[in-house]
């Protein structure tokens, strides 16, 4: 169960970040799939 849980943990800090620096510099789609995309390779 701990396992699973670190496997959804990482994105959600991954996604979670990208919101932050998208409100900071503003939003970019572009930025915003490629990040998108990066976090299921």
């Amino acid at each position: 169960m701990k396992s699973k849980l670190n496997i959804y943990k990482k994105p959600i800090i991954i996604t979670s970040s990208v919101i932050v620096l998208q409100l900071i510099f503003g939003f970019d789609p572009k930025f915003c799939i490629i990040n998108i995309i990066w976090l299921f390779v």
